[in-house]
């Protein structure tokens, strides 16, 4: 075989005959180069065809490293570039073997022989398998005897790659510490035997493809996200509705609180995305850049959280497959960043490779910074007008003055700083139940933590008896349970209602609209949340509701939710008496009254705020009127 291709010979000054010929002398094979051959051997280098042959006595004292690493540092030949020159195609045999990762192993099996193109964007740090995490564990044989300030100054000094070593730590008599950088743990690998310590011993270095550390394992910590969110907020262009995380893991803030973000991580992921979402969900540009990414399931959350996404960089990552791209195909992007990573080397042409993509991405007019042909018409979607939202929908005018009257006593009370008032609106035997949206990311993190873990949303509790233990019964426990919720302030006007059935016996309704937590014990939440509610009541009293069932649904609200939200304030409700007026006052707050149906309480307000100008004030009215802007609880007599 190590004869058969012609491709062999560009690699044969790796198996020079010379070697071979000095195999089996016994000055040439001491105990130390036996331990090293067999760690190359078994870290994943090719014995047998093709691999290297022993190294030379002389070699062996000067302490130089294997020569498998040549090919690595030519691995760039093989890349396709899709913007430079056309791919180069060896023979058929070549080729086939490259796609299957057949290429240069022998009976060593790693797949590390001359012709091993690196497929990861990086140099290999060992070991047969191709490195998922970027991470690479360096072991120092008898290190426990080396102070460690002397190792690693030692180390970095000979060492022709920056490096970070984290986690150092000795294991009976070795000493180890990661690096995730691949070509840092290439140029470990090469330091090997070229220190020696004050015994004269020679220093061995072993690096081989690792998890990353253990401790990364564990979820960021609540003082470490409110770093990350400030990390965030400095590399946010709000002129351009971008954001820069290119090698976020390497920001000198993060990396002096001494806080790790590897976005190749679910749970990190999960928590940049969660911030964009609950900080800058208008954002349009996202640069994610040099962050070994290797797969894009977190990213699939853009589509819905960040719907005007149109600018997404990923280049200089860890994506070995096109096929990735299908996760987040329902972004409108215009332009993507690819360049850089290993999915580009299985394209044949620059044509494949932009057909590929715009499959996922038929809107893109720029890949990899290069203008692309105008999208085929065929390809745009037509767009579509959204009906504009209709408000609330009663049966009658006595219904409509019966319900808004009942809202505006309840949530009165509600927003208030005690709920036992509460008792008097349900009945007896009354049930209620919470439910918050249905999600894959760590709810308790998010900002409905608070309601999530009372939240009986029947796609996500399949059990049961929990089922029916978060079915609140009867008025003293479904009060009881709202006591316990946050406190909170409900923006009246934002309501919507709709009445879904009403017999002489029973009122079924929902109401809408958007609510925030107001401060509790000097800490505040700026998150303004929506919510649906569904009373069904039954007739109490002379011209009153009672609530025998009630359905709370809360989730985040939208961005133009909170951009509306709280424009217009009700009035605090109040028991004291309206301030003295004047005759003239009084007379021409009665009138305009009158002529705008609203009450007197939202007609003073009107009148007030134009200055007790009757003509301004009608106009203010109207055009509020046509806006929407006034709420049904101001029409309440």
């Amino acid at each position: 075989m190590a004869d058969g291709g012609h491709y062999y010979n560009e690699h044969d000054d790796r198996t020079a005959p010379q070697f071979r010929s000095r195999k089996g002398r016994g000055s040439h094979k001491g105990r130390s180069y036996d331990r090293s051959r067999r760690d190359r051997q078994r870290g994943g280098h090719p014995g047998g065809f093709g691999g290297p042959g022993p190294r030379s006595r002389l070699e062996d004292t000067d302490g130089d490293v294997t020569m498998s690493d040549s090919s690595q540092d030519n691995s760039s030949q093989h890349r396709f570039n899709p913007y430079g020159r056309p791919f180069r195609k060896g023979d058929g045999r070549f080729d086939r073997d490259r796609r299957q990762g057949k290429v240069g192993g022998g009976r060593g099996g790693g797949g590390g022989g001359g012709f091993r193109g690196d497929r990861g964007g990086g140099s290999s740090s060992g070991g047969g398998g191709r490195n998922q995490s970027g991470w690479s564990k360096v072991t120092i044989p008898h290190g426990r005897k080396y102070d460690k300030k002397w190792l690693l100054t030692a180390l970095q000094n000979i060492c022709s790659v920056p490096f970070t070593p984290v986690q150092y730590h000795v294991d009976h008599d070795r000493a180890h510490f990661y690096v995730d950088d691949l070509s840092a743990a290439t140029a470990l690998r090469k330091c090997s035997h070229k220190i020696t310590d004050t015994d004269g011993y020679k220093v061995e270095v072993h690096a081989n493809s690792s998890a990353p550390p253990s401790f990364l394992l564990s979820d960021l910590k609540p003082e470490h996200l409110e770093h990350l969110k400030q990390c965030m907020a400095k590399r946010f262009d709000g002129s351009q509705q971008a954001l820069d995380l290119n090698n976020i893991r390497t920001d000198p803030d993060l990396v002096s609180q001494k806080i790790e973000v590897t976005l190749n991580r679910k749970t990190h992921m999960e928590a940049v995305i969660r911030i964009i979402e609950e900080n800058i969900p208008e954002l349009t540009c996202l640069n994610l850049s040099n962050n070994r990414i290797h797969k894009l399931d977190e990213l699939a959350e853009l589509v819905t959280k960040v719907p005007n996404l149109k600018t997404l960089n990923l280049s200089h990552n860890e994506l070995k497959s096109d096929r990735e791209l299908d996760k987040v195909k329902g972004l409108k992007l215009a332009e993507l960043w690819l360049n850089k990573n290993p999915l580009c080397l299985y394209f044949k042409d620059q044509a494949s490779y932009i057909s590929a993509v715009r499959q996922r991405f038929p809107r893109l007019l720029k890949l990899d910074g290069y203008d692309l042909p105008a999208p085929i018409g065929f390809d745009v979607e037509t767009p579509t007008t959204i009906p504009p939202c209709k408000g609330s929908c009663f049966c009658s005018d006595e219904i409509k003055a019966l319900i808004l009257r009942f809202l505006q006593q309840y949530y009165s009370i509600y927003d208030s700083g005690d709920r036992q008032p509460l008792l008097d609106a349900y009945h007896d035997g009354a049930s209620l139940s919470l439910t918050t949206p249905y999600s894959s990311q760590n709810p308790s993190r998010s900002s409905l933590g608070e309601y999530h873990k009372d939240s009986r949303n029947l796609k996500r509790i399949k059990d049961s008896t929990m089922r029916f233990r978060l079915l609140k019964h009867t008025r003293l426990n479904v009060v009881a349970f709202l006591n316990e919720l946050p406190k909170t302030q409900h923006d009246i006007a934002s309501f919507t209602v709709d009445v879904n059935t009403y017999t002489n016996t029973l009122l079924s309704f929902t109401v809408s609209g958007v609510f925030k937590e107001v401060a509790v014990d000097g800490k505040s939440r700026d998150s303004t949340m929506a919510f649906s509610r569904v009373f069904i009541t039954v007739p109490a009293g002379g011209s009153g509701l009672c609530i025998v069932n009630d359905q709370l649904f809360i989730r985040m609200a939208t961005t133009e939710e909170i951009r509306r939200a709280f424009v217009a304030p009700a009035p605090t409700p109040s028991s004291s008496p309206v301030p003295v007026l004047t005759a003239q006052q009084q007379e021409m707050l009665t009138a305009f009254s009158q002529k705008s149906g609203m009450n007197l309480e939202w007609s003073q307000k009107c009148l007030q705020d134009n200055e007790w100008d009757f003509n301004r004030a009608a106009e203010v009215f109207t055009q509020l009127k046509t806006e929407g802007q006034i709420p049904d609880v101001a029409f309440i007599k």
